[in-house]
């Protein structure tokens, strides 16, 4: 299969490996080398992980495993995932459990505020499973967990990574009046993808809350986006893709290398090199977006507090 995004074609290709494993198990593809990261040695890992096992927190750096969570935890940083760790939908790329989700937690909030105090975090990310279950899809208990948090720690700047919520306006509305700084929905894919890649989402929906989220905010908040490379996707859709979310006014754009969690899960198609997130990063800062993370290490939550808004939002009266 040729190359969709890296130059020359050999370069991606050379670093797969479809050799099977034992009685024909196949592997997943072999690391190349720029995704190989060291195991921490920081006594301050072992540090958050036991405060968010005492507080009984879940974060999407587990449930989702993402390969950065032995760095961010060591600099005693984290993404708080609320609303349980089960959610309602199978999408191709996440390893976080689909299953019947329990009750909300009503203490849950103030929790992560708790450890968001311990942490002393200036930019915290709050995230949540799917929970297509409820009425409101998790919104209000987005709202309360932001409003316990800016309680205990004024002044901090609050980042939500949010589903689409099924684009009700209810739910949307919900989030905003607790005034996010960042309004973060990830299109995960290019449009031709997304069927396969994203269960029950749509590509046209995930654009059109990030609009509505930019729309209904006055304009006085900021809104995120990210996508995943190396599903497959071409070079013309990527660039097409970046030019849909600043058709919905998105501020904020990660680039990043897609990696398989499990056998179950989507293959990875091709191992993007460094060079060509470099490229793609600039070409999203030349179409407008006001901060643009591209790289192979790169998530929707791996140092967002690189990018500051100008000033932490107010909650309107």
């Amino acid at each position: 299969m040729e190359s969709v995004l890296s130059r020359p074609p050999a370069a991606s290709s050379a670093v797969l490996n479809s050799t099977g494993g034992p009685a024909g198990i196949p592997l997943r593809p072999r690391l190349p080398d720029w995704l190989k990261v060291s195991l921490p040695t920081a006594g301050t890992f072992n540090r958050t992980r036991t405060l968010l096992d005492d507080l009984k927190l879940h974060t999407v750096c587990e449930s989702a495993k993402c390969p950065n969570h032995w760095e961010c935890w060591s600099k005693g940083t984290a993404t708080f995932m609320i609303a349980g760790d089960r959610c309602t939908r199978a999408c191709g790329f996440c390893a976080v459990s689909t299953a019947k989700p329990l009750a909300l937690e009503a203490d849950e909030p103030g929790r992560v505020a708790e450890a968001t105090r311990r942490m002393g975090l200036k930019h915290v990310v709050i995230t949540a499973v799917a929970r297509d279950d409820l009425a409101d899809g998790g919104a209000d208990h987005f709202r309360r967990t932001i409003e316990a948090v800016r309680a205990l720690n004024p002044g901090i700047v609050v980042e939500v990574l949010v589903p689409d919520f099924l684009d009700r306006d209810t739910a949307i509305d919900a989030v905003l009046d607790a005034a996010p700084d960042v309004y973060n929905h990830n299109l995960e894919t290019v449009r031709r993808l997304t069927p396969e890649v994203r269960h029950r989402a749509t590509y046209d929906r995930s654009l059109a809350v990030l609009a509505k989220a930019k729309q209904r905010s006055g304009g006085r908040m900021h809104t995120k986006s990210g996508l995943m490379l190396g599903l497959g996707e071409r070079r013309e859709e990527v660039i097409q893709a970046m030019h849909d979310l600043r058709a919905a006014k998105v501020d904020v754009l990660t680039l990043g290398q897609y990696l398989q969690p499990t056998l179950k899960h989507l293959p990875v198609i091709e191992f993007i090199r460094p060079e060509v997130f470099v490229e793609l990063g600039e070409i999203g800062r030349s179409l407008g977006f006001v901060h643009v993370a591209s790289g192979p290490l790169v998530r929707s939550s791996y140092h967002a507090d690189e990018f500051s808004p100008p000033a932490p939002a107010t909650v309107p009266h």
